[in-house]
């Protein structure tokens, strides 16, 4: 099976390569912007024409679309995510190759729920910021395209590799610098969310199990289950062997952050003293991700259509974020 990655550097992406390349009967092709991409191609800026001559040359029996953007501005968050795709599906339409289209949603194009409920596939979305709004469209216009294709909306992905910039990458840099100063204090807000988080190595066993199967619509992918962020610092600080105390700051979350990354941001001065500026500091939107206090998927379809279920827990994936920030004490 001759498949074609977009987006094979990304935070899934590069997990998404490794589960794929590890299949001795997939034949990989990466398509990206970066130099070390097999093929060099910026689908916010190249045209569906380009991208069809080179889907007519290789000939994938599967395209994955791991690419798109998570920090910026609604214009950014567009071009990445939006405008990218329709070219995807543009290109595929045009294409004699007759390829399958997975393409890698988000659990931030819901929006807010209702807390103890977990969410569906058929429940209504109404995302809360631009990233959710950029990629519901492209979800929309995937579900459009008449292409054989399938949305996997994945919810908090976690993991080895976190982005510094998320809510549980923040968390392990600031119990770093704690460790590292020797503070017996650690001061943290917003970690009274709730997110259903789902190890990376998992989505990317759900991409791979998609690309065979022949499931088409919106399909979530997640744990299952909410997690608060303040027992997730809290077993971070077990696994660390952070013995000092937690205390929560009183507010909101701090400003928005990478919206693509879904779950809280804790405040940028994490770890040390809130500024006087800070307490009175606007937000955009209640949560970041534009998501609410409150986010579980129903993952009973990813069950059913793909057999899929998660198998890596939340400690595990706390373990390995612990291990890359530990090596920078």
């Amino acid at each position: 099976m001759r498949v074609l990655l977009i987006g094979a550097n990304g935070y899934i992406g590069r997990y998404v390569a490794d589960r794929l390349l590890a299949d001795p009967a997939v034949q990989l092709t990466a398509l990206g912007r970066g130099d070390d991409a097999d093929v060099r191609f910026d689908l916010a800026s190249g045209s569906p024409g380009a991208l069809t001559r080179f889907l007519d040359a290789v000939h994938p029996g599967v395209v994955v679309n791991c690419a798109g953007a998570t920090r910026g501005g609604a214009r950014d968050l567009t071009r990445h995510n939006t405008v990218a795709v329709a070219t995807v599906c543009e290109a595929l339409r045009r294409s004699g190759c007759g390829a399958r289209l997975v393409q890698i949603g988000c659990g931030a194009e819901y929006g807010p729920s209702q807390p103890g409920s977990s969410t569906a596939e058929d429940a209504v979305p109404r995302p809360g910021g631009p990233y959710g709004v950029s990629k519901l469209a492209a979800t929309e216009l995937v579900l459009g395209s008449g292409l054989d294709a399938v949305v996997l909306r994945v919810f908090s992905p976690a993991g080895p590799g976190t982005p510094a910039g998320s809510p549980l990458g923040r968390l392990a840099e600031a119990m770093r610098r704690a460790m590292q100063s020797g503070d017996g204090e650690l001061k943290l807000g917003g970690l009274g969310v709730q997110r259903d988080f789902v190890d990376v190595r998992d989505v990317a066993r759900a991409v791979h199990a998609a690309s065979l199967s022949a499931a088409q619509g919106v399909i979530n992918i997640g744990s299952g289950r909410a997690i608060r962020l303040r027992d997730a610092a809290g077993t971070l600080a077990r696994v660390a062997g952070y013995g000092g105390a937690l205390h929560e700051l009183d507010g909101p979350p701090g400003p928005p952050g990478p919206p693509g990354l879904t779950g809280p941001h804790l405040r940028p001065t994490i770890g040390h003293p809130r500024t006087e500026s800070e307490h009175t500091a606007p937000v955009a939107y209640p949560y970041p991700d534009g998501c609410g206090s409150w986010q579980q998927a129903d993952v009973r379809t990813a069950r059913d259509r793909l057999g899929w279920r998660p198998r890596i827990n939340l400690e595990e994936s706390l373990a390995d974020i612990w291990m890359e920030a530990a090596c920078r004490i």
